[in-house]
This record gives C-alpha cells, structure tokens and sequence, in this order.
C-alpha cells in the first residue's frame, strides 16, 4: 500500500483485543486507511456507524476488525450456542473475499467463520451451520434458506454487518435484509455496522429503521475516480476495435486485464479472437456454475489467465488485487458504472491503467462520463502498430459432459467463544 492511500494512525494506537491485532500483523497490516482511521474509535467503543466510502479502501477490514474486537471483548457463557456475528454482501465473490480476509485477521481468536452463498456447496455449509459457527458471512438468500429449515437461529446476533448497502438495493435484497435483521434481538442490543459507495437516502432509511440510526461517517474521495489510476481514451472505429486490442495485448504486459463489453455476446466474440491469435482470455458471466466462475477467478488471480473478459452485471462484486488494466472494449452507457469499472485497478494505493475505446456505437455516452468526472478523459491518437492483422476466432469446445464434483470441505470442530478457547490463544 502507498503512503498516500494511509493515515498515520496505526492499528495498535486502538485498544483492539490482541488476537485481533496478532492477526492484523500477521496479514501485513500495520496503518488504518481513512474509512478505517474515522470508523474504528466509535465501533471499539461500541458505536453503530453507517459508513461511507469508495471501493478498495479498506471498508472490509473496518468492519471486521470491529466485530471480532466485540466478540472477544464480550464473553459468553460455556454452553451458549452461536452464531454471534452476521456479515451481509450482495455477492458471492464478494462474500468469498469478505470471508478471506475474516479469516486471516482472526486467525488467532479461535472463532469459527462460515461462508454461506448461493451456486454451490449446499450440504457442506449445512454440515458447517449444523455444527455450530461464530459468524456468518454470505448473501442473504441462501442464509435465508438455512435460517427457515432451522440449521441455525438468528436469536443471539450481537453484531449486524452491511455491506455494499448500496448494491443491495441495486440487486433487489433489501427485504430480504429486512427480514434478517427483524429475526435478530432488537437493533438496540447489537452492534450495527452498515458501509456503502453512497449513503443514499434509501440506504439511510434502512439504517433508521432497522439498525439503530447510526452516526454517519463519509470518506469523500478526492475525485470521482480513483487516484492513481492513468486514464487513456482512443477513438477507434467499431469494426477496428477488435484487432486494436489483439494489437494492444501483444505489446504490453497485460499481466491481470480485465476488458468489460456492454453485452455477453460482444466479451464472447471478442474472447474468441484473443484465444485465436494467441492470448489466454475467457469470459466472465453470470451464468457459468459457481465452481467454474471461481476456478477461473483463481486462475486469474494466480496470473495463470491473464485476461477476463465480462459485462458490468457479470463483474459485479469482483474483488482482485493487483489488476493492471482495464480495459472498456466499450464505453459504458452509465456514468457510474465507468467509475466502479475502472476502479478495479489501481487498489490499495497501486496504480494501474484504465484504457478506453470510444466508437461510433457508444461515443455518445462520452460527455455524460466526462461531467460526471467532473474531467475530460486524456485522449491519445491510437498508434499504428495497436492494430493487428487478425487470425481467426477460437471457440472453446463444449464439454460432452460436466462431470465435476464438489468436494465437501472438511470441516474442522467449532471452536466455540469461551474463556478457554481465548486462553489457549
């Protein structure tokens, strides 16, 4: 992380449980981010907040360090039976890095951490539920799910967390959040940790009503977009685009490139080409199974699959560290979503590339991103050697068969909060 992207203040200035700051040092953490430097002083101390702050600065760790301080910090009685702790986000992908990052940082209490989604795994999170965790993290659907059939009971929730509020609205979950939080004790006798990219007055009221009214704390980017990432726009003809970027991607070093399409059918043809002179690429979408979709995110993390290739819907909720391009194959027709996408780059204080393509098809949401920016977007003439001379597309082969099996994770024993679970730390 860069020094700009953090404050001066560091984690051990707080009075947060040792486990928890064990596992800050373990994971490499050692300075507060702003949204953690302003939200930490009221949640150790108890506080609810709603929490108000850009994409990839550091909101996880706010309100993780937050709940696994107050777990620890609140004993229990030997026999009590969790889960203490309910993590909400409108993703898989992102309940699975939520769930990751969790991990890591209390790796030292001895809690027991479940990651509930929907797409896969059914009976091995049943199995977990069943036999007993600290805290859940997952969408609420399938939470939904498991609480009906009685796996588990909502009845002794110290700490509600929301996350990406804003996306749950997006997504259509907010009664099922509604329905959540009513089943838990009253927001009066929890901790309420709410954090959204905007505190919408829709987001707002939800807090009011059903988390306590929280203290609003805003993190006001700088800018609209993300500080260190170096905008590029080329004005390329629409049947050009294509071997532009083929062009584009055997002269630099594509490394982990994102390229988001405004339809499947464009980021399909477009993988086709790459694949076909020669470049690893594969499509993100929503409707590959969920083991497949994370196979292909590891791959992509691993820096085995250079290029993913998706839409705005498919890509939404990806966390990747350290993605060096992104490229807008087309310019996106919302304001907004130029913004989320680009953002992907550059995190944590990196700086990465945000590369654009304005054709005749889609130059005319050009001026709506520009005002929304509130800049015009750097414009480079594209240079001649970007244009390849392009082989054929390569489709993948459809599988005869999908005989791929979930393995049932192995579940280790719950590690219920007591007194002797801390002391044996």
């Amino acid at each position: 992380m860069s020094g700009s992207h953090l404050t001066d203040q560091r984690f051990t200035d707080f009075s947060i449980h040792d486990a928890v700051l064990d596992g800050l040092d373990e994971t490499g953490l050692s300075y507060c981010t702003p949204i953690q430097a302003q939200t930490l002083p009221h949640t150790l101390a108890g506080g609810n907040i709603a929490g108000e702050a850009q994409t990839g600065t550091g909101k996880t760790a706010a309100f993780v360090v937050a709940t696994l301080h107050h777990l620890m910090t609140h004993p229990v009685d030997e026999d009590a039976v969790g889960p203490w702790a309910i993590i909400l986000a409108p993703t898989r992908e992102l309940a699975v890095q939520i769930h990751s990052e969790a991990e890591q940082i209390g790796a030292f209490t001895g809690l027991e951490m479940a990651a509930v989604y929907g797409g896969t795994g059914y009976e091995a999170q049943r199995q977990q539920l069943q036999a007993g965790v600290d805290v859940i993290i997952g969408t609420p659907g399938r939470i939904i799910d498991f609480y009906k059939q009685k796996v588990f009971s909502l009845r002794n929730i110290e700490v509600a967390v929301l996350d990406e509020a804003d996306r749950m609205f997006d997504l259509g979950f907010v009664s099922d959040i509604r329905y959540l939080l009513r089943r838990m004790p009253s927001a009066e006798q929890r901790l309420n940790l709410l954090f959204s990219a905007t505190l919408s007055y829709r987001v707002m009221e939800l807090a009011w009503e059903d988390m306590g009214d929280p203290p609003r704390v805003a993190v006001a980017a700088e800018q609209r977009t993300v500080e260190h990432v170096r905008q590029t726009l080329y004005h390329v003809a629409k049947e050009d685009k294509t071997a532009f970027v083929v062009g584009m991607l055997q002269q630099i070093d594509p490394r982990r490139t994102l390229i988001f399409a405004n339809t499947k059918r464009a980021a399909e043809q477009l993988v086709g080409y790459l694949r076909g002179n020669g470049i690893d690429a594969a499509v993100i979408s929503g409707d590959i199974p969920q083991n497949k979709r994370e196979q292909l995110l590891e791959r992509f993390r691993d820096g085995d699959l250079p290029v993913l290739v998706g839409t705005d819907v498919a890509a939404r909720g990806l966390h990747i560290e350290s993605v060096s391009h992104v490229i807008n194959f087309d310019l996106p027709q919302d304001p907004e979503d130029y913004v989320h996408r680009i953002g992907r780059t550059a995190r944590a204080g990196e700086s990465g590339d945000a590369i654009s393509l304005a054709c005749d098809e889609y130059v005319f949401s050009l001026p709506d991103i520009e005002a929304y920016l509130a800049e015009k977007i750097p414009t480079e003439t594209p240079p001649e050697a970007y244009f390849a001379e392009l082989a054929p597309p390569k489709t993948p082969r459809k599988p005869r068969r999908s005989g791929s099996q979930q393995s049932a994770s192995e579940g280790k024993p719950s590690r219920r909060r007591n007194a002797n679970a801390r002391a044996s730390r």
